[in-house]
This record gives structure tokens, C-alpha cells and sequence, in this order.
């Protein structure tokens, strides 16, 4: 006996599955899973079956075929395509947990892609899925290309896709930026990502810093319960919090650090309360910013200031990184690239975005 995966589409009527399994049957095959993804051309039936040795490829899909199954596909198994599909799902998630950045692995894994593939740009719009292209957007930013093939992917397999992205992106959120920062005077607080739980304690972090420094952090803008509550859950890319303390919600928020996404480069922007700021605090967020960005796949971060902002053009000269600086009157923007080894083509100073109203 030999192992062999059968998909194919038969139309969403009562009996007609019943007519393809007595197909196999006749032959000898048994049938040891199947799943059925329901499609606007019928109904896909995707079998992992153990057939006699004397059947080979063309025979089971004549099998199929005598069973009124179309569009047929047949590959041999191995025998780990005996876990069934809600324990295979469960392990890659598990597996998410502990490394979100395996996820273009693990969508090779859930689904026998060929090929996967991160951009930086956002899927486009209503790509979804195709025979045999499939593209997932990735709430940290960018999008995931997949090929395969054969067989052709279905709707409920994007569906399982897109949640695997999902999971990792809220993995990554919650535990790769969660630390405890100690600053060089000894001082220990916790840095983890912002939700929207954090609104109340960052109103009251904005009430606790000097007009300057609320001024320096939004260039002259306002900062509104609804627009801080768009930073603390961007659509596109991080925002971490320092507390003074374990990290819980009821703790006092010392810190806010933004990183906003907008193609394939993402804005930096920080905000620290008087009394925590020159202590190391803000250079320890930007170098946690930039590693973010920089597993993201983003190609620079950009970060606007004000020419008399001294203490954050310092904090970007420590990080020692190559930058590009230009001047628009009071206004300062510096572009980091995140691959050094990759020039920036086509960009020059002249050309460095304005900054962006979240």
C-alpha cells in the first residue's frame, strides 16, 4: 500500500461525494482524511488515501474521474501527511509563538508552497487569491507572495493563511519587544508593545510632559485621546511604551516610542517625560525601533525634528549608524537606511518625505 494525496472538485450536490468515494473503493483505495473546501465552482475535496501498490497516478485518476470528480490533481504522500490538518495548524502556531519570524516557513509548511516571498508593499487590493498565486497582507506592513503549482489554492486555505499572519504579527507584538530596560544609572523599566488599553496612562504622560517637550515631539501639532489612539495601535508597524515598573497597564507609561509605516519606510518619533529624559531612556527605544523596522524588512526609518532638538539629534548620532540629513528652515529630516549595503537609488536629500500626520 502506498500513501497518495487526491484533490478535486465535485459539484455541491447531495450523493455526488458518495459517488466518487465508491469510485475509490472499487480499486481498493481507503480513504484516511479528507477536507472539503466549498468554492463557487463546487465543492474541493482534498483526500490523503492508501491505495493498493498496483495503482499508480493514471489509475487513481481515472478512479476519480469514473467518479464524477474534475479538475483532478494526484501526488504521492509521506507519512507525515498523516496529521491530520487542525494538529498540523496547531504545531506551526505554536511554532509562531516562539519564533514569528519563521512565518514565511511556516505558510510553506501549512500550504506545499513552492515559493514564498515578503515585500514591502501592501497587498494590493482584492488579490486574495488565485489558482495559483496567493498574497496575504501582513498587518506589520508589507505582504506575503505565495506560488504553487499545483493544486490550485482555495479560499479556505487563504483563510488559514492569513490567520497564521495574523498570529505571528500579534506574537511578534507582544513578546519580541518585551524587555526589561536598565538604564546606566541603574534604574529598571519595562518596555513592551502599546495597546489600546494604554490610552488613559499616555493622556496622562502627555499632561506630565513640558509644553517643550510635547512640542519637539509633534512639531507645534496637537495630540488628541483619538489620535494617540491611533498610535498606540497603527495599522502599520509598532509603538512601545516604557512603565516605570513590571510593565502591567496600571503602571505609569515614563515613554511612548512610534514607529508609523508608510511603504518601505517607516517614520520614528519619540516622546519621554521630563524627569526620565538624558538618562539613556530614548537612545534604548530608537535601538529597539530600529531592530523592529529592520526584521520588518523596511528599508530606512525617517524621523522629523526641529533644528534646535538637540537632545534627539544627539540621540540619533549614538546609534553610529550612516544617515542623510537635510534642512527645510527650522525643520530637520534624517533618512537611516537599515541596509548599509544597499544605496539608497534614487534618493537624495532633496527628496526625503515630509512628516506624517498620524
Amino acid at each position: 500500500m502506498a500513501l497518495w494525496r487526491i484533490r478535486a472538485t465535485v459539484d455541491d450536490r447531495p450523493g455526488y461525494l458518495s459517488v466518487l468515494t465508491a469510485s475509490l473503493a472499487l480499486r481498493g483505495v481507503n480513504i484516511l482524511t479528507v477536507q472539503v473546501h466549498t468554492t463557487e465552482a463546487g465543492a474541493v475535496d482534498d483526500f490523503l488515501v492508501d491505495a493498493p501498490d498496483t495503482l499508480d497516478q493514471a489509475d487513481l485518476l481515472a478512479a476519480v474521474e469514473r467518479g464524477r470528480g474534475r479538475d483532478c490533481w494526484v501526488a504521492r504522500s509521506e507519512a507525515r501527511g498523516l496529521v491530520d490538518q487542525p494538529t498540523r495548524v496547531l504545531g506551526l502556531a505554536t511554532r509562531l509563538v516562539r519564533d514569528p519570524d519563521a512565518t514565511g516557513a511556516a505558510l510553506r509548511v501549512l500550504l506545499g508552497a513552492d515559493e514564498v516571498t515578503w515585500r514591502a508593499t501592501p497587498a494590493a487590493p482584492h488579490a486574495g487569491v488565485g489558482a495559483a498565486t496567493m498574497q496575504l497582507a501582513d498587518p506589520s506592513g508589507g505582504s506575503f507572495t505565495l506560488r504553487r503549482a499545483a493544486p490550485s489554492f482555495t479560499p479556505a486555505e487563504y483563510a488559514r493563511a492569513q490567520a497564521l499572519v495574523e498570529l505571528a504579527t500579534t506574537a511578534s507584538r507582544r513578546s519580541t519587544d518585551q524587555v526589561i530596560l536598565v538604564l546606566p544609572d541603574g534604574a529598571e523599566l519595562a518596555v513592551r508593545p502599546a495597546t489600546g488599553d494604554d490610552l488613559a496612562a499616555v493622556v496622562e504622560l502627555h499632561e506630565r510632559c513640558s509644553a517643550r517637550s510635547r512640542q519637539r515631539r509633534y512639531l507645534g501639532g496637537s495630540a488628541s485621546p483619538s489620535r494617540l489612539r491611533r498610535l498606540l495601535t497603527p495599522s502599520r508597524g509598532a509603538t512601545l511604551v516604557a512603565t516605570a515598573g513590571s510593565g502591567a497597564a496600571a503602571e505609569p507609561v515614563v515613554a511612548m516610542a512610534n514607529l508609523l509605516a508608510e511603504g518601505d519606510e517607516a517614520e520614528v518619533a519619540l516622546l519621554v517625560r521630563d524627569d526620565w529624559q538624558r538618562r539613556g531612556l530614548g537612545s534604548a527605544l530608537l535601538r529597539r525601533l530600529v531592530g523592529h523596522a529592520g526584521r520588518a524588512g523596511y528599508r530606512a526609518l525617517v524621523l522629523h525634528t526641529q533644528a534646535e532638538n538637540a537632545p534627539m539629534l544627539r540621540t540619533v548620532a549614538r546609534l553610529d549608524r550612516p544617515t542623510t540629513t537635510a534642512r527645510d528652515g527650522g525643520l530637520v529630516t534624517v533618512v537611516l537606511p537599515l541596509d548599509v549595503d544597499a544605496p539608497r537609488r534614487g534618493r537624495s536629500t532633496a527628496g526625503v518625505p515630509g512628516p506624517r500626520r498620524p
